[in-house]
């Protein structure tokens, strides 16, 4: 067995700790036994932020937005699908900025949407704006290249 990962639960907070090469296996939470991975971004929340992105092994790319911007609405499905296939390579998050306004400050977000790239807690990566499939891709390739 490798080296295990900790891997934090969107759902409870848990951190599980679990063998990298089985990470693809589709692993369950050991406290509340849901997925670790589901296949689309978590919800982010002042309660949970720190459990989900300062904890843990992998990445953790979060989506800034609000519901009344129009490109972050057209940017949803593509984060989404995105979701889908990044995992388990990374964990892939949105934060409704107009929900949790403390958030969006502390992170000095200035326009929606804002893609943070965050590694162990801390900022790697950021693009401003919404992007096509090919472009975030690009973005997610490059964040994990330099991080």
């Amino acid at each position: 067995m490798g080296t295990p990962l900790a891997i934090p639960c969107p759902h409870c907070g848990a951190l599980n700790r679990v063998p990298a090469e089985r990470v693809g296996e589709h692993p369950n939470c050991g406290r509340c036994k849901q997925a670790l991975f589901e296949g689309h971004p978590a919800e982010l929340t002042a309660a949970n932020f720190e459990a989900i992105v300062g904890r843990g092994d992998l990445p953790v790319l979060v989506d800034f937005w609000a519901p009344w911007c129009g490109p972050c609405v057209g940017f949803a499905p593509v984060f989404v699908q995105a979701a889908g296939r990044f995992e388990p390579r990374l964990r892939l998050a949105k934060l409704d900025t107009e929900a949790q306004p403390q958030l969006a400050a502390r992170f000095n977000i200035r326009s929606i949407p804002t893609l943070v790239m965050f590694k162990h807690g801390r900022e790697i990566a950021r693009q401003s704006g919404a992007l096509n499939a090919a472009q975030l891709q690009q973005f997610v390739e490059g964040a994990l290249a330099r991080g």
